[in-house]
Parts: C-alpha cells; sequence; structure tokens
C-alpha cells in the first residue's frame, strides 16, 4: 500500500487495485498482546467450517479424496466498495442505453464503468447515429442485393465458393427482384480476407466501379450518416471530412482473428467508424477494442444506431464466434444466421497525411480508387466545418463546374 497512506488502495475499485498490483500483501497486525507460546489461529470463514464438518461427517470410503476447500474471509474484511462490484472492464456509455440513450451526432470517448476514465481520449470513440439509422441503410442494402450475396458467400452457396484471400467481381443487382435498372449497373467485388491465417471466413465487400461507390455514399447520406461525420468533424476541430472508402463486413464464424489498426500515423486525422446492419441475437460480444495502455482488451455488442470510431492505431478485433459453418451445413442455408457490420473511412486528408494514406489504402489488394490520393484538394469532400457539403452533395476538385446564368 502507499506509504503516506496504507489505506488509499481501499477507496479505489478493485479493478484499479488489480491494475496496480497483480498480488496483495496482507499485513496482520495484533490487537493485543500475546503470550509466549501461545498459538496464533485464522478464522478460514464459515464456508471452510461448513465444508470441514461437512467432510468430517462423510465415511472416509464415500469420500472423494482428501480435503480442499478455499480460505475465507470474515465479514467486513473487505471494504463496502470491493462488495458486489463487477470484476470485469465494461463501457459506461453503452450500460444504460434505455434510460440514457446517446445522443446522435455526438461523438464521446468511450468511458470505463468502474471509474470514468476514457479508454483512449485519441482514438476510442462512440457515435451516436440518428434513429432508424441501421435500419434505413440496411434496406438500402437488402435493396441493391448486397445482403443476398453475403447469404450465398457465407453459406458457399454453388458459383459463390471463394478460396483464402481470393477475390472477385459480382452484379448483386442482379441477385433480387428489388433492385432497379441503375442497381443492377453497381459492381462490387467481395474477398474472403485471409481465412487461412485467421481462421475465419471474414469476407469484405466493397464498390469496384464508379457507380457501386456513389450508391453507397448517397445510400450513406440517405440513411443520416452526414450526423455522425459532422459529430467527428466537430469534435475533433476539423476543416472537412472525406469519407474515401467504405466496406462491408460480414462472417458466420472466427476461431482467431488478428487484433489490428486499420488506420495509422494521419496525424489523428482519421477515422474507421463501424456500425452493424445484421447480428445474431443473444450471443457474446462481437467486437473486441483495445484500450491506449494496450494492456486492456474489453469486449463489447455492436449495437443498432451506434457506430464506435477507432482512430490512429485504434486497435480491435473479431471475437470468437460460431453462428455456422458451410463445411457442417445440413442444407439450411437460406436461414443460416449472418452477421453483417459497415465500416466508413473518414478521415481529413491534407498535405501532413495524404501520402500515408495512399500507402495504408494501397495496401492490400484489391484498392480501387487509390488514384483519389494523388493529388490536393480532394475531388470529393463529404463535411465542411461551414456545413456546405454533405455525402450526397459534395464538394471537391472532381466534381463539375455549375454555371451562373
Amino acid at each position: 500500500f502507499e506509504s503516506t497512506n496504507h489505506n488509499a488502495w481501499l477507496k479505489d475499485h478493485p479493478i484499479d487495485v488489480m491494475e496496480k498490483s497483480g498480488k496483495l500483501a496482507f499485513d496482520y497486525v495484533a490487537l493485543r498482546d500475546i503470550e509466549e507460546d501461545e498459538e496464533i489461529l485464522i478464522d478460514y470463514g464459515p464456508l471452510w467450517d461448513d465444508a470441514w464438518y461437512t467432510f468430517q461427517a462423510t465415511h472416509p470410503y464415500a469420500r472423494s479424496g482428501y480435503f480442499r476447500h478455499s480460505i475465507g474471509v470474515p465479514d467486513g474484511f473487505y471494504p463496502d466498495n470491493w462488495l458486489d462490484v463487477t470484476d470485469q472492464y465494461e463501457i459506461a456509455e453503452i450500460q444504460d442505453l434505455e434510460n440514457n440513450p446517446l445522443e446522435p451526432g455526438v461523438a464521446l470517448p468511450m468511458t470505463w464503468a468502474h471509474n470514468g476514465k476514457a479508454l483512449s481520449p485519441k482514438y476510442g470513440y462512440i457515435v451516436g447515429l440518428e434513429k432508424g439509422f441501421s435500419d434505413r441503410f440496411l434496406a438500402y442494402s437488402e435493396e441493391t442485393g448486397v445482403i443476398e450475396l453475403y447469404r450465398k458467400l457465407l453459406t458457399e452457396q454453388e458459383g459463390f465458393r471463394l478460396e483464402s484471400d481470393e477475390f472477385t467481381t459480382y452484379k448483386p443487382g442482379a441477385l433480387t427482384n428489388t433492385s432497379n435498372a441503375s442497381d443492377e449497373e453497381m459492381e462490387f467485388f467481395a474477398q474472403k480476407y485471409k481465412a487461412d491465417i485467421y481462421r475465419f471466413n471474414m469476407h469484405f465487400i466493397a464498390a469496384w466501379n464508379e457507380a457501386a461507390r456513389k450508391s453507397v455514399i448517397d445510400g450513406l447520406g440517405d440513411a443520416g450518416f452526414d450526423l455522425a461525420v459532422k459529430g467527428i468533424g466537430e469534435r475533433f476541430g476539423y476543416d472537412n471530412i472525406t469519407c474515401f472508402h467504405a466496406s462491408y463486413m460480414g462472417m458466420t464464424h472466427c476461431d482467431k482473428a488478428l487484433m489490428h489498426s486499420d488506420i495509422y500515423a494521419t496525424n489523428d486525422k482519421s477515422w474507421n467508424i463501424v456500425f452493424p446492419l445484421i447480428t445474431v441475437e443473444g450471443t457474446e460480444p462481437e467486437l473486441n477494442i483495445m484500450a491506449e495502455d494496450m494492456n486492456t482488451v474489453v469486449g463489447v455488442h455492436y449495437l443498432k444506431d451506434i457506430a464506435y470510431a477507432m482512430g490512429d492505431f485504434g486497435f480491435h478485433q473479431t471475437r470468437p464466434s460460431n453462428y455456422f459453418d458451410p463445411s457442417q451445413s445440413d442444407g439450411e442455408e437460406s436461414a443460416a444466421p449472418i452477421r453483417v457490420v459497415f465500416g466508413a473511412y473518414c478521415s481529413q486528408i491534407d498535405e501532413t497525411n495524404i501520402a500515408m494514406l495512399r500507402h495504408i489504402y494501397d495496401g492490400d489488394d484489391p484498392a480501387p480508387f487509390a488514384d483519389q490520393f494523388t493529388e490536393l484538394p480532394m475531388r470529393e469532400v463529404h463535411w465542411t466545418k461551414t456545413g456546405s457539403a454533405t455525402l450526397r452533395h459534395p464538394e471537391g476538385s472532381g466534381l463539375p463546374e455549375t454555371c451562373e446564368n
């Protein structure tokens, strides 16, 4: 304990105490003089007593073995603030959303429920989305055929089975009768990402041609994602933001995944904003987020109308899960549970980070639209601090000029 006050740690939450030391040393202090040859006894607690008396009353041949039982402590041994509390790390902002909902468009640092401290004031944020946003963007994704494409890919139906790290292009609009002619012009690439290394069936789906890219950006805007982009921009005092990449992520099982950061070294100007479209009810948390100290990892559920925003060096990881394994299918692929989330990569792209962002974006194949990082100013800007740009109505150097009469 601290030398200046040997009871200082007793006022802290048990999690904070465990972070200070993996072991606690207890000093036993005599409250009266101990006589010579007097035996010193330790109270093992009532549970130990009950277990011992039960052991003694059991016939030796009926005993399972030698007596073993954990040693308890007397009542009142621990301070009251250590009792009836969890030793699990939890995020405060998602503890009671029914009574304390997140305000749409507000970006807040994720904080620990036990002490109110931020996981990372730099890269771990939670963003409130408009009510109904997740359902609206899911409807868009269903209408354009992306969700149907996922059902075929994740259940490995004929013609839709990819090998590890293989990618190919599809026109998902041809898979559904809800799409229109313009939807059927859109091409998306699908990639089964490093499945043999990470032992999961994560498939990325993202725009391959310009028609698909523009449709996804418009779909985000129509669903209300401008509010989230604005929240990040205002929180960090950016001048502008471009959503330079957007990707679906779908899977049904995961044995092991990589703890990774999608964005790094961009001068704290870039974010991967992730939100759910389809989740499987009654399951364990789906996403691990690492605290800035690199020592603590917390599991969180994907929640409707809520986004997690990971900035530079924001390490995160898909948690183990097993909703459906195509290799053990019983032929009911159409009813197989799947999980689909969406990540929007958004940044203030300027002379301080454009080279790094091109390096990050172009680091893995496929990387369509990498030429957007060749020069400044950006061809599209989707938010400005003046409020003049939106996802559906962007500004930028690559847009056609309008003529005034």
